[in-house]
This record gives C-alpha cells, sequence and structure tokens, in this order.
C-alpha cells in the first residue's frame, strides 16, 4: 500500500489494476487521522456535513465557506488519503467565473487535491475548464443531492430505458470531460456496472450495487453517530450514538455521585506545602491577601 499521498493520477490507475477504491467522508481532523491509519483511499469533505454536522435536512444550506472550514482540519489529519472537496450548492451553478473562483479557493486556501461537481453532460465544459487550468474534478451522477427538489427527495435513478441510456452517455461526457471519477449514487446495479464498463475512469458507488469501481459512504451513517436515519444502502459496523450516549450516561453519574475524578485524574499540593497553606489560613483570621515577593510585578 503507498504511503505517500494519493494522486488522482493513483485513483485512476486502481481501476485499471482492478484495485478497489475505497472512499469515505469526514468533517473534522481526528475523524481524518483515523480514516488514514485504516487506509482509506479517497476522504471526501462532502456537503453532507450540512446534514450530519449541521442538523440541517438537507445539504443546501451549506456554503462555500464551511466546505473550505472542513476541508482545512481534514487537510491536517490525513496524510495518504487523496481529499476530495465538494463544490456546494450554488458554488457553480451560477456562472464559469464563479465556478473557477471557488474551485480555486478550496484548492489554494484548504490544499484539496480535487473537487466534486454534480450533474451530467451540462456540466462537462465546465469540468474541461476546471481540469485545463490544473484542478482535478470528480463527477456525480444518480441521485444528486442538491438537486433533490426537483428529484423528489432520494431515489433512484435510471430505471427506465430512455433514463438509463442518459446516464450512461453523461458518465462518457464527464469522462471525456477530465473527470478522474465519477460517484454513481443510487444507480441500479446493472446499470452501475455497464457506466463502470463504459468509462475508462473509475466509478465510485454509493447505493449502486458491487460492480463500481469503488464505494463511497458517509462516515456518521456507517459508524452509528447519525440517529436520524439509516439509509437502505449502509452496513452499521458499528453504533457509535449508544456507546457514547451510555458513556456520557456514565460520566454524568460518576460525577454527580464525586466518584470522578478520583485520585488517578488529580493532582494536589505537596504535604508541607499543604501543611503552610493551612497554618498561613489559620492565622491571617479572614481576610487574606496576595503574598508577592517583594519587587514582583506579577
Amino acid at each position: 500500500m503507498k504511503t505517500s499521498r494519493l494522486s488522482t493520477v493513483d485513483i485512476i490507475a486502481m481501476k485499471h489494476k482492478r484495485e478497489r477504491i475505497v472512499a469515505l467522508t469526514a468533517y473534522d481532523y481526528t475523524s481524518a487521522q483515523m480514516l488514514d491509519a485504516a487506509g482509506i483511499d479517497i476522504i471526501l469533505v462532502g456537503d453532507t456535513l450540512g446534514m450530519v454536522v449541521q442538523g440541517e435536512e438537507t445539504t443546501l444550506p451549506v456554503s462555500l465557506d464551511d466546505v473550505l472550514y472542513h476541508a482545512r482540519m481534514v487537510m491536517r489529519g490525513a496524510r495518504r488519503a487523496l481529499v476530495v472537496a465538494d463544490m456546494p450548492f450554488m458554488s457553480y451553478q451560477v456562472s464559469t467565473e464563479d465556478a473557477l473562483r471557488n474551485a480555486g479557493r478550496l484548492m489554494k486556501e484548504a490544499h484539496v487535491g480535487a473537487v466534486k461537481i454534480e450533474g451530467g453532460a451540462d456540466v462537462a465544459p465546465l469540468i474541461e475548464r476546471l481540469v485545463k487550468i490544473g484542478i482535478p474534478v470528480c463527477g456525480h451522477l444518480g441521485f444528486t443531492p442538491q438537486s433533490t427538489h426537483t428529484l423528489g427527495g432520494p431515489r433512484v435513478q435510471g430505471r427506465t430505458v430512455n433514463d438509463a441510456v442518459t446516464l450512461i452517455a453523461d458518465a462518457q461526457a464527464l469522462a471525456s470531460a477530465g473527470a478522474f471519477a465519477i460517484v454513481l449514487e443510487l444507480v441500479p446495479a446493472s446499470l452501475a456496472e455497464e457506466i463502470t464498463q463504459r468509462v475508462r475512469v473509475p466509478t465510485i458507488g454509493i447505493g449502486s450495487g458491487p460492480a463500481c469501481d469503488g464505494e463511497i459512504q458517509v462516515f456518521h451513517d456507517l459508524f452509528g453517530l447519525y440517529t436520524d436515519f439509516q439509509p437502505r444502502h449502509t452496513r452499521r459496523y458499528l453504533n457509535v450514538a449508544q456507546q457514547l450516549t451510555a458513556a456520557a450516561k456514565q460520566y454524568r453519574e460518576d460525577v454527580t455521585t464525586r466518584t470522578f475524578p478520583g485520585p488517578e485524574q488529580t493532582i494536589d499540593l505537596k504535604p508541607e506545602v499543604k501543611e503552610e497553606l493551612r497554618e498561613f489560613l489559620r492565622r491571617s483570621s479572614g481576610a487574606v491577601k496576595s503574598i508577592r515577593a517583594k519587587g514582583s510585578r506579577a
């Protein structure tokens, strides 16, 4: 396993070597450290932070500054993984100039290795422009969360022949534009397999079956930190929310019963200093003035 920082070139090579690509989201330094130590290949600073970190109902309220803030933390924690930052809603849809400026900020200010953009053939010209100026781009097809209101919420995309053909064409357009990878979200497994076979760049699935070149999941879903709902496409490897709640209850019990902090967590005065202080306080009979060395400026 490569120990230096992975690049988009490394990710593309993994497809051709038939090596599965493992991706997860992260939003802070500590989480990024843990995922990096586990050998995760891609860490996505996703706009899902709006839901699992900020408590919003969708990803739409997330701002570019939000992503920048979290991406900086993740970059400090991840030494090996390729870190990709989401371009949030309305950070690239208004104009090409806006998109170039905002993507450039993510690269310059957060030092991420790539950005991710949602959309099909309509965003291919933008992806081509970004790649030409040196900004690697990951595409995102299928269910695109920034279009949740027009799509009617999280729904499987590409169920009809026409929709399936459109998704294949979209994937080919993104690959031709220079995207180094394409996320396929909530795409029927057989269609995801067709797309994977027809594009030269890696596909990274989420809710799209096992035939994609890689898999991405949301950190909080995978480890049971987000309790509002559990997507069908995730597998819960831990129930951290339950464990943390139980631990917090135990902490509350220990504090209220004065069993924490105990001797192991306590620092005290040396016995001779403690005795001297008690004698001083006894003689002072009430009012206590600071004892300072003569000439002290403290």
